[in-house]
């Protein structure tokens, strides 16, 4: 192979590439809308169950992601971990325990969590029935990169 042909290829992956990536249609933003609950789906897990309910941009943030998660009594979400994008947890039932700003916060029903952007957080359930909390996150121009 020449250099002549190596050159050649490497124009054509190129050009290749550039036109899939051209014609890969770009997501359209999230409209108004409603989410029923009686319309969600629970996907059992090793945790508990899921109702994932929209993975999306919007007309003001890269990715809106909204999801229900159920956990088992005594059992905890995943490990702390820590990403760049900001979520907020809402308690819909049950008692848990938060990683939050490096400190451990129990809580109830109707309570809200804030996690800030690269912050370690986690959740458990620390009672003795289940407990369902709705999850929001979201992505925008100004979230950073991962630490």
């Amino acid at each position: 192979m020449t250099r002549r042909d190596l050159l050649v290829a490497l124009i054509a992956v190129t050009v290749t590439l550039t036109g899939v990536a051209a014609t890969q249609p770009k997501p359209q933003p999230l409209t108004s809308q409603v989410f029923d609950w009686k319309d969600m789906v629970a996907k059992p897990n090793a945790v508990g169950e899921v109702r994932t309910i929209v993975r999306a941009p919007t007309v003001t943030l890269d990715e809106l992601e909204i999801h229900i998660t159920t956990l088992k009594p005594g059992v905890e979400s995943h490990p702390p971990h820590q990403h760049p994008n900001e979520e907020m947890l809402i308690v819909r039932e049950g008692n848990v325990e938060a990683l939050v700003d490096g400190k451990l916060k129990r809580v109830g029903p109707g309570s809200i969590i804030f996690q800030a952007s690269n912050q370690l957080h986690n959740i458990k359930n620390v009672g003795d029935t289940p407990a369902t909390y709705h999850v929001i996150n979201w992505k925008s121009p100004l979230t950073p990169a991962a630490k």
